[in-house]
């Protein structure tokens, strides 16, 4: 059968620093047109229907960069937040961070706390920035969240961690995109990409433009999805 919009996307937005590097630039130039590309995949989602839009922008392994990179990383965090939050409120996009958040200094923590608060109870869209985020960190902090419930420490099952998980209240995940020519998921949502499609890309995440996220899902579209079924179990696509 032929799938609809995938409901909950994910991106791993892959390259910024290669693709400074390539034009001769310092790899802190790709991190800003990196920004530019995640509002014009906001834009996209919102046109296409999308429920729920995850953007893997810093991870929990992030931190090992230069300390000038990820120095401006968190400054343009802030840049960022405090310059789209009102846009995005407009537009009715709700804004939500997953990952452990307390990592960053106190001016960014005020910035987060801010934009969600001010989009709380917005409904067109979605928008997950997944920073200071590990898909391992995020099972372990589930974990601990039920033993701290000690009425679910002998019978956690697969429904009661991923209500602990920090997507708990998003759609399941149906598409997870890597840009940028690597072919790994980089302890991003390894739970939740359990039966996700993966769509990997050579195109650099400042090049990935509306045109790419389409094409993206325009494969999405073409695949079965079987769940653990046989292809005899579910309809051919058409």
């Amino acid at each position: 059968m032929i799938n609809n919009i995938p409901k909950h996307i994910a991106i791993i937005m892959d390259g910024n620093g290669r693709w400074a590097q390539a034009k001769g630039k310092k790899r802190t130039s790709g991190h800003k047109v990196g920004v530019e590309r995640a509002r014009e995949a906001v834009e996209t989602a919102v046109e296409l229907g999308v429920e729920s839009l995850t953007l893997f922008a810093f991870s929990s392994e992030n931190w090992n960069r230069p300390k000038e990179e990820v120095s401006y990383l968190m400054e343009l965090f802030i840049i960022a937040l405090n310059r789209e939050v009102k846009t995005l409120n407009k537009h009715n996009v709700k804004l939500k961070f997953l990952g452990d958040t307390f990592a960053f200094n106190q001016k960014l923590q005020d910035s987060i706390k801010k934009a969600e608060s001010l989009t709380a109870e917005n409904s067109q869209l979605r928008l997950n920035i997944a920073a200071n985020y590990g898909g391992r960190w995020d099972i372990v902090n589930a974990v601990n969240g039920l033993l701290a419930d000690s009425n679910h420490v002998d019978k956690i099952n697969e429904d009661l961690l991923a209500s602990k998980l920090s997507t708990a209240d998003l759609p399941d995940l149906d598409l997870l995109i890597r840009t940028g020519g690597e072919t790994r998921i980089s302890n991003f949502l390894i739970w939740q990409a359990a039966y996700a499609e993966l769509y990997f890309c050579d195109t650099l995440w400042p090049d990935f433009d509306s045109k790419e996220l389409q094409k993206a899902v325009d494969e999405f579209t073409r695949r079965q999805r079987r769940f653990g079924l046989t292809g005899e179990q579910v309809k051919e696509p058409s």
